[in-house]
């Protein structure tokens, strides 16, 4: 912020446009963004000010643009979803104290990227993928957006699992979506809802930040699915050990 404004009590973090490769299709799109508190007898602000886990946020949430501007904001008492009304100018309480549903026939994950997951991936894909003939006993159908934005919108309004699971084409790298301006404000609109996120072994919001742009794999959205992929990770990490 320009020097000639107040310091405020307050540190924002945004990911200004998800899903911008969808603008040319006119496919939504949206704004991530994150508000920590800012620690006390910190002259400015520096870019260690920002490096606190999820669990610290004040705020979090998500504009979405799409056939309606909606605004959904948590500050940590529940999901609530705003709707702009264009005449008034202002976003109107249209939907309050969301819940996900603790089990889903939806996931989301680029398909494409199969042969470059983990086996503990592959092996909850697989499953899915099997329906009703395979060990789930019941089909699930695929959806994919490639923006975040909507992804989580879609699950926090009628339920889901989304991934974006590490890969083997950049192995240093845990993920590729942002822990601090993605994964962080998304986890925590889930877990108000009643759902979970997770890199795969640890609850996203625990992981302790070390850099700004830092990376992430993320599951997040109904309980017993992200439970599942979960308990994939754990005995493919016990059989590794063995």
């Amino acid at each position: 912020m320009p020097n000639r404004y107040p310091q405020g009590e307050y540190l924002l973090m945004f990911d200004p446009l998800d899903g911008s490769s969808n603008i040319d299709i006119n496919m939504s799109i949206g704004t991530i963004f994150s508000v920590l508190k800012k620690p006390e007898g910190h002259p400015g602000v520096h870019d260690s000010d920002f490096f606190q886990p999820g669990t610290q946020q004040v705020a979090a949430g998500y504009c979405i643009y799409g056939p309606q501007t909606t605004l959904v904001l948590t500050v940590g008492d529940g999901v609530s979803m705003f709707t702009l009304d264009r005449e008034q100018g202002s976003f109107i309480l249209t939907q309050e104290n969301i819940k996900i549903p603790e089990d889903t026939k939806e996931f989301a994950i680029n398909m494409s990227n199969m042969r470059h997951w983990d086996a503990p991936v592959q092996r909850y894909i697989s499953e899915v993928l099997a329906g009703e003939d395979g060990p789930r006993g019941k089909n699930f159908n695929m959806r994919w957006v490639a923006a975040m934005v909507a992804d989580v919108h879609r699950i926090l309004c009628r339920g889901g699992i989304f991934m974006y699971p590490w890969d083997k084409r950049e192995p240093n790298k845990p993920g590729k979506l942002r822990l601090m301006y993605e994964a962080n404000p998304m986890s925590w609109l889930i877990e108000q809802a009643g759902g979970m996120a997770t890199d795969g072994r640890q609850r996203i919001m625990d992981i302790q930040p070390t850099q700004l742009h830092q990376r992430v794999s993320v599951v997040l959205g109904a309980k017993n699915e992200v439970e599942r992929v979960m308990q994939y990770h754990r005995e493919a990490d016990q059989q590794t050990q063995a």
